[in-house]
């Protein structure tokens, strides 16, 4: 009876909260206050300042930011256009043409950025008018890269992950190696859902690219190589055992600003202004991190999590109705949450619970991008809608009509992890990894 009182209590303080606009961080940190304050004799004020200095020190959080000004550095370079025309010559000739530059592209840039909106953003300044001129319907031009962006969120270094990781206290390192597989799994299901359009649907087609000779194709390439050679290094030492997630952040960076300085586009401008748009995605991060450690405290003194575990564990459900049941929750709340707020919102709730289940807690961390990914492109709140919406200038409800296809194929993903989790579990247990990563 208790804990229901507790969780009555904690519910009606949040929805209170955030009903009145209060910032999330925010907000977490007031539900854990009034817990605090209602449920335990340990004074709040003292217990709200060990627990977030504790949780903000943290090394492992260091490569937060460092990963989000890597994006932001790449994102005010000529990367974009660089990247469709490396990618352009090898994508004509697959059923669907041209639209599968799309989702190659978000998927080397995922492996740079970490971040849906900044993928969605440097793509499709370049991939939208391109495929507009060609002829490509705008319906397939919308959808694609509304589900493609999400790759950010899962292809290494994704922010989710790293949030997912310092929540739960698992090592970085091996989500992001968890995340390689099965991001590339979900990037052919959608290359394969164009290749289904191209041959199944009756509606128009784009005229046939020109011919171009084998060499052009090659020295057109020549583009993609700093990205990639980029891609190679800071994955590549962390896969190896060279360095851990936080170095590797590192090493992207001098990357990033080198491959500027090269490409003549790092200035005064561009880098102040890089920096500072990392300062504000960070510090917003953080401040939801704080509350979320703080409210994790005041839960775990009222015993909520034990309990909920608890009795998880006398319902004898098993993991595959759990995971059935995480799902449906996480699309949910996927609808009013962006995605980093709805895992460090739960995990004090879920995690105790997965642990008792039995399910592995690398495994869940990938399951969990692939659920939260769908809350990009589900309204009412979804981020990537309202992005595309100011690139396009079209309606919210019809973007989202042309995501809902991606959203199956996500579902779809689900099924597919939980028939093969070893496509999220061979990675991490097959490689080296350094301690503090």
């Amino acid at each position: 009876m208790n804990e229901l009182y507790a969780t009555v209590i904690f519910l009606f303080v949040l929805f209170l909260l955030l009903g009145s606009s209060v910032w999330i961080g925010l907000a977490l940190m007031g539900v854990a206050w009034v817990g605090m304050e209602l449920f335990t004799s340990r004074p709040a004020g003292d217990a709200m300042i060990t627990t977030i200095w504790t949780g903000a020190s943290s090394w492992t959080l260091t490569a937060l930011p460092l990963f989000i000004w890597m994006g932001e550095i790449l994102y005010r370079t000529r990367l974009s256009q660089d990247m469709f025309r490396g990618l352009a010559p090898w994508m004509r000739f697959l059923p669907g043409g041209l639209l599968h530059t799309n989702i190659a592209a978000c998927t080397i840039f995922a492996a740079v950025s970490g971040s849906s909106a900044a993928t969605l953003t440097t793509v499709g300044k370049m991939s939208i008018p391109e495929l507009r001129r060609r002829g490509y319907p705008e319906f397939m031009i919308i959808g694609t890269l509304a589900g493609a962006a999400t790759l950010g969120l899962m292809i290494p270094p994704s922010l989710t992950l790293i949030v997912y990781g310092v929540t739960i206290n698992e090592s970085i390192t091996k989500l992001f190696m968890a995340g390689i597989i099965p991001g590339l799994v979900l990037a052919s299901l959608f290359m394969a859902y164009i290749m289904a359009w191209h041959f199944f649907s009756k509606g128009p087609r784009p005229d046939p690219e020109p011919p171009m000779s084998f060499r052009t194709m090659v020295a057109e390439s020549r583009f993609l190589i700093p990205v990639l050679m980029l891609v190679t290094v800071v994955i590549g030492s962390m896969y190896m055992g060279y360095a851990t997630a936080t170095e590797a952040a590192a090493v992207g960076v001098i990357g990033a600003l080198s491959l500027a300085a090269a490409q003549g586009s790092l200035s005064w401008s561009t880098f102040s202004t890089s920096l500072m748009g990392a300062t504000r995605t960070s510090a917003m991060i953080s401040l939801i991190l704080m509350g979320a450690f703080f409210l994790s405290l005041s839960m775990g003194f009222t015993g909520l999590p034990r309990a909920l575990a608890a009795w998880i564990d006398s319902m004898h459900m098993s993991p595959l109705v759990l995971i059935m049941a995480l799902t449906v929750f996480y699309v949910f709340l996927g609808m009013f949450l962006d995605g980093i707020s709805s895992v460090v919102l739960t995990m004090a709730i879920v995690e105790p619970m997965i642990r008792q289940a039995g399910i592995d807690v690398i495994w869940f961390g990938i399951f969990i991008v692939v659920v939260v990914e769908m809350a990009q492109v589900t309204p009412p709140i979804g981020f990537n809608l309202f992005v595309l919406q100011g690139m396009t200038r079209h309606e919210i409800s019809y973007i989202a009509k042309t995501a809902v296809p991606m959203v199956g194929l996500m579902l779809l993903m689900v099924v597919i992890l939980v028939i093969w989790p070893e496509l999220a579990t061979w990675l991490p247990d097959n490689i080296r990894t350094r301690p503090g990563g």
